[in-house]
């Protein structure tokens, strides 16, 4: 490849990694508009957003420095190294200070969690009992009676028939209900999980791994 060809490339390479940074800074300027550190879940919001828009300035630094060393090879600490520098000292001390609000943040979701996994715990054994209370020959007998009662059941069907209608309300309209609220309460479990995995493994890990990633980019862009 010709020196020139280099020239151009390394003139994109920069170009790309300034877009990707500036793209990262504007995501930012929107959630400091935003700005109210005095509630939990906009820290908990700001983390998030921060470890997950880091990687594109990480990647857009990375850019420049490739682009500013096809061009500059023997050239020493250029002003674009300089700035590459400069943000990733200020993007690895943001990621360490992200790291504790990630943590608090984490362990404010496990509070709330515990708060709620007693009314999880409840609406189980409610379940359980309106499953059992299914199999109970007796609320067929109930059935049958509230049938009579509102008329559904005439009083001129055999009581064979009663309760072949009354089964076929257990099977078509009561289990499919109770099959529906039993999902919903997986879900409200899986969610639960996937949120708390979320904030501790994603959240938390990330901030660690990127501020190592931009501690090295800044070390690499000094040599």
């Amino acid at each position: 490849m010709s020196t020139a060809s280099f020239g151009r490339l390394g003139h994109l390479l920069r170009w790309l990694g300034v877009t990707l940074v500036v793209l990262f800074c504007l995501h930012l300027l929107a959630l400091m508009t935003s700005w109210n550190w005095a509630l939990e879940p906009f820290r908990a919001f700001l983390v998030d957003r921060l470890t997950g828009e880091s990687p594109m300035a990480l990647v857009g630094l990375l850019l420049m420095l490739f682009g500013s060393r096809l061009d500059h090879p023997t050239d020493g600490r250029t002003p674009l190294r300089w700035t590459v520098v400069t943000i990733s000292g200020l993007l690895a001390l943001a990621m360490l200070g992200a790291i504790p609000l990630s943590i608090s943040s984490s362990q404010e979701l496990e509070q709330q969690v515990s708060k709620s996994d007693a009314a999880l715990a409840q609406q189980t054994t409610d379940l359980e009992r309106q499953k059992q209370q299914l199999e109970d020959p007796a609320f067929i007998n109930q059935l049958i009676t509230q049938g009579e009662q509102s008329g559904q059941l005439p009083a001129t069907d055999s009581l064979e028939i009663k309760q072949q209608k009354a089964r076929r309300v257990i099977e078509t309209q009561l289990k499919p209900q109770l099959q529906r609220a039993e999902q919903q309460l997986g879900q409200a479990r899986l969610g639960r999980d996937l949120a708390i995995q979320q904030r501790r493994f994603v959240g938390t890990g990330t901030a660690v791994v990127l501020a190592i990633g931009f501690v090295l980019l800044a070390l690499v862009a000094l040599l």
